[in-house]
């Protein structure tokens, strides 16, 4: 994430809604992709005007009465019911700093109402674990048909943190859910040609394997014993799509991280200016400062992952893939 100032020089940040400086009204803008003052020119999302959860701006001339990122949402959390204004407010950071990073790496993106063929659309839905009163027993987390779901018990750290341990998962927040999950999206609208196809089985295995019987088999036995040697976690050694989508998840979260580093002045090298390799290199050291800065406060490693050759080898197929869409409009 770079840096970001309000007009009077004082630093704001990506989910500023007030600069403390001058006490301006602020909120982000996906053209120039900086924070800007309210103006005649501009209006602020009607998320962020009736419910509090948005801090983007559209055009004035603009009828439509949600801003880029809102446009993208299909189901949201029931905000008459108690606690959901909270989650949906979190839902829609992790979501914002996806589009954000997807903005930056030059990606197409577009939502599911203006293309249905090719769009994006997000469900934010609850099931009887958070509320008895909804019928489904069980929303899963996921993408399928252009549509990602995020269950919104996502957002509360305590169930959230809950589910990690039961899992025995190093990692689980809301932005990795939808960097996962973006991952299974931008596949299939690539639409992979044969040689693209053969390519992806080299690195990650046969996608025709049977899904169901493979995250069954993960869910009752685990990862194998030696899964760190070739994936990034042991959810990655699941199935073979898996294995895409977190390689493509840790590729935006590597992205984001280097690009803040290089805005605050930890890094003199951002990501856009170097090759794959050389971000993996840069990272696989700065991660590791990171982890023991987060120790030196009481906490847990930021990034408890480890990038060895395997790993990287995978990294790079996403890195040309994500050059492939780039022309993709």
């Amino acid at each position: 994430m770079k840096r970001f100032y309000c007009d009077c020089g004082s630093q704001v940040f990506f989910d500023t809604r007030k600069c403390l400086g001058c006490n301006r009204f602020l909120g982000f803008d996906p053209q120039t992709m900086e924070m800007a003052a309210l103006s005649d020119q501009s209006r602020l999302c009607n998320n962020g005007l009736e419910f509090g959860v948005c801090n983007w701006l559209l055009d004035e001339e603009d009828n439509h009465p949600l801003c880029r990122a809102c446009q993208f949402n299909r189901t949201v959390p029931n905000q008459s019911l108690p606690g959901n204004r909270i989650r949906w407010h979190r839902l829609e950071e992790g979501k914002k700093r996806l589009f954000f990073t997807l903005m930056r790496l030059g990606l197409p993106l577009i939502d599911g109402w203006r293309d249905p063929k090719r769009g994006l659309l997000l469900d934010f839905i609850e099931d009887a674990r958070s509320r008895e009163q909804f019928p489904e027993s069980f929303v899963s987390t996921g993408y399928l048909g252009g549509i990602i779901t995020i269950n919104a018990l996502e957002a509360d750290e305590v169930a959230r943190i809950t589910t990690k341990e039961e899992l025995g998962e190093d990692y689980r927040t809301v932005l990795g859910h939808l960097r996962h999950e973006s991952g299974h999206y931008y596949w299939q609208r690539l639409d992979p040609d044969q040689d693209l196809q053969g390519r992806f089985q080299e690195v990650f295995g046969d996608p025709a394997r049977d899904y169901s019987a493979a995250l069954a088999l993960h869910y009752s036995e685990g990862a194998p014993d030696r899964w760190r040697d070739f994936y990034i976690s042991a959810y990655a050694s699941a199935h073979p799509v898996e294995d895409w989508a977190e390689t493509w998840g840790h590729y935006l979260h590597i992205y984001d991280a280097l690009e803040t580093a290089a805005a605050h002045g930890v890094s003199k090298h951002w990501p856009e200016d170097m090759d794959i390799r050389q971000r993996i290199a840069l990272w696989r050291d700065l991660s590791i400062t990171l982890n023991e800065l987060n120790r030196s406060v009481g906490r847990g490693d930021a990034y408890p992952f480890v990038i060895n050759s395997m790993v990287e080898g995978k990294l790079e197929f996403v890195d040309d893939v994500i050059c492939r869409l780039r022309g993709f409009r």
